[in-house]
């Protein structure tokens, strides 16, 4: 044993993180990896139009918040008689919540 606790194991008797308690989150993925691979063997390849389909929807997951924080930011221009202010704000907000909405969908399916 070293002199410096912080370098030796913890041991039996140390206090820790109890293995129920914290989420295993290797685990997790390891199992959603396992469900995906054994539906994939089941079901096979999805079919080239169910692709181009979901491409669709993720193009317009990302493009509607964009188009509306585009029209929204030129209405509010408009109506404040600022130039493009309102429009370049929102439409990189736009940009930001399409992009997070994309990535939480691709994710999830």
């Amino acid at each position: 044993m070293s002199e410096d606790p912080r370098r030796d194991p913890p041991g039996p008797g140390t206090a820790g993180p109890e293995p129920d308690e914290t989420p295993d989150r290797l685990a997790d993925t390891v199992r959603v990896r396992a469900e995906r691979h054994r539906r994939w063997r089941e079901e096979g390849e999805p079919a080239i139009a169910h692709r181009l389909a979901q491409i669709g929807v993720l193009g317009w997951i990302v493009v509607t918040p964009i188009l509306i924080g585009l029209f929204l930011g030129r209405w509010l221009d408009r109506a404040a008689g600022t130039g493009l202010t309102f429009a370049g704000a929102l439409l990189m907000v736009g940009a930001g919540l399409g992009a997070w909405s994309a990535w939480k969908w691709m994710n999830h399916a």
